[in-house]
């Protein structure tokens, strides 16, 4: 149980850092083998350059590596490219492998260089580029954020006979890249760190219990026992 009106608080702020701040992996650009820009159609290939980045930006994947990593594709047609035809290296797990990517015709040739890096929150495609690209890179719009969806639902509760207690219920929904309780225990401790720069502590008085019991409540625990 929270004290009246930490239910809120501490809901809406979890809420919060769990979908801005929370890191994650997703692709940051493309480069296709005979293509100069984003609006370039392939010969041979099924789908424009536009739609073959929107079906890359499905990808769910899971980067332990500190620095961008590179993912191939080499597919000769007839075939149907799915996200299990990319060559990553061990440190990049992809997690939905059946993402459909393109359909490649009978004697074509579709190769490409998917880059792939960890960071935070949205990053719209401008912030992608990097003014070395060599052309022919398409820079792409990455959503890093594991987390799809947080609910939070807060309820009176009570502690024996007194009701005036919170009871906040979480519910997390995630790309499969992080489990829902390792998400909110890990946007707990971004949240805890962020208080720490508020906390004295120079003060001479102790604090050994954030919450503190009412006396009344105290009592009633007693006679319980």
């Amino acid at each position: 149980p929270l004290e009246r009106g930490y239910g809120t608080t501490l809901g809406n702020s979890l809420r919060r850092v769990l979908l801005a701040s929370l890191p994650g992996s997703a692709v940051s650009y493309v480069q296709i083998d005979g293509v100069l820009h984003e609006f370039s159609t392939i010969p041979g290939v099924l789908e424009d350059v536009t739609q073959i980045i929107l079906n890359l930006k499905k990808l769910t994947l899971k980067s332990i590596a500190a620095d961008e990593k590179l993912a191939e594709i080499d597919v000769e047609g007839p075939a149907t490219v799915t996200a299990g035809d990319l060559k990553v290296d061990d440190e990049v797990e992809i997690l939905n492998p059946n993402q459909y990517i393109a359909t490649v015709a009978e004697g074509a040739h579709l190769r490409m260089t998917v880059a792939v890096k960890q960071g935070r929150g949205y990053v719209p495609a401008d912030q992608n580029k990097s003014d070395d690209m060599p052309i022919g890179v398409v820079p792409v719009d990455s959503l890093f954020s594991p987390i799809e969806k947080v609910n939070y639902q807060v309820e009176g509760t009570r502690v024996g006979r007194n009701n005036d207690y919170d009871k906040l219920t979480m519910e997390v929904w995630t790309d499969g890249s992080i489990t829902p309780n390792d998400a909110l225990s890990f946007g707990a401790k971004i949240l805890t760190e962020h208080l720490n720069v508020f906390m004295n502590t120079n003060l001479e008085t102790e604090f050994t219990d954030v919450m503190v019991e009412k006396e009344d409540t105290k009592k009633e625990k007693q006679l319980e026992m």
